[in-house]
């Protein structure tokens, strides 16, 4: 054997024992649940993804409690799994549960929101930055609407979560500096379709109307498309009559804005998991850190870029 042909089979070797180190390893996942479009999407990526790679995922659905997020991650530690993704539903009360995860040795990811625990308790966190997210939104209607008079109302996600703090920031910091543009009534939608569309109809309301409102901002898609089926049913034009700016970019604001309904959407990746597997992977075979923090981008999208084409490229993902 040639010392070339020994070098290329040792890579070989190598190679397939580190394929079989990655496959067959259980992964669980606390997913908060299926409020929106977009959580829905995350969901279907991951899975998949966990099954290209050949782990096992132990899936959870905790229905938006952190309860039932915590027992579902003490249950995957009393399994010995070897590895823990969580969505967080809130960003605080996770300290005690992730000690008991360190203390078993088992590396936790969080995926797309993030906790107020000492760093050192997971292994990274997967995410946007949700702060940049709605400075790109409050950029873009500050852009938008020019030095027109414009007054804002704002459909905020769960109350406590991390997406719905830093996403209410990010919005006020990019409209910071434009004393025309004022935020009246704010209100959480609770990240879900049909309560957003219950809590527009009372901003419309107390706005005659609606005719007083300028431009709404919604921290994910699914509320605004609530509300925009409450602007139609007020008898006015969504998209025309009130801009409508969102986070996510989940097919039906896609569809939306083809119709004109819907104006702008700043992205937030479903696909979380892919770069959480990379850094388990790493982690698993010679114990390499990740950063603490692995940042996904935040794409802006307008009807200028064909919202009909981005909704069929999208409608197939589970979302």
């Amino acid at each position: 054997m040639t010392i070339k042909t020994l070098l290329a089979t040792t890579a070989t070797l190598a190679a397939l024992s580190t394929a079989a180190f990655a496959e067959g390893e259980v992964i669980g996942f606390s997913q908060i649940g299926s409020e929106s479009g977009w959580r829905a999407a995350e969901t279907t990526v991951t899975k998949s993804g966990a099954e290209e790679r050949g782990y096992t995922l132990q899936f959870s659905d905790a229905q938006q409690k952190q309860e039932n997020q915590i027992a579902a991650i003490r249950s995957f530690i009393a399994q010995g799994v070897d590895a823990i993704l969580v969505a967080p539903v809130v960003a605080t009360g996770w300290d005690a549960v992730l000690t008991e995860a360190k203390e078993a040795e088992i590396p936790v990811v969080l995926l797309d929101r993030m906790v107020d625990s000492d760093p050192s308790l997971y292994l990274t966190a997967v995410g946007s930055n949700l702060v940049h997210e709605g400075e790109v939104a409050g950029q873009w209607l500050a852009e938008t609407v020019g030095d027109k008079e414009c007054r804002i109302v704002e459909l905020q996600g769960t109350t406590g979560s991390s997406p719905a703090i830093d996403r209410k920031k990010g919005f006020e910091q990019g409209i910071a500096g434009h004393p025309n543009l004022t935020i009246v009534q704010s209100q959480t939608g609770d990240f879900t379709r049909s309560l957003g569309k219950e809590v527009m109809e009372t901003f419309l309301q107390a706005e005659n109307g609606g005719k007083d409102i300028c431009a709404l901002y919604a921290h994910n898609d699914d509320m605004a498309v609530g509300a925009i089926q409450a602007i139609k049913e007020a008898g006015l034009k969504p998209g025309t009559d009130i801009l409508v700016v969102s986070i996510d970019a989940v097919p039906d604001i896609f569809k939306a804005m083809s119709e004109g309904e819907a104006n702008a959407t700043v992205e937030l990746t479903p696909n979380m998991a892919g770069p959480a597997f990379d850094a388990l992977e790493a982690y698993w075979k010679d114990g390499t850190e990740p950063p603490k923090f692995i940042q996904t981008e935040s794409k802006l999208y307008t009807q200028a870029d064909d919202p009909a084409g981005e909704y069929e490229k999208r409608k197939g993902l589970g979302y």
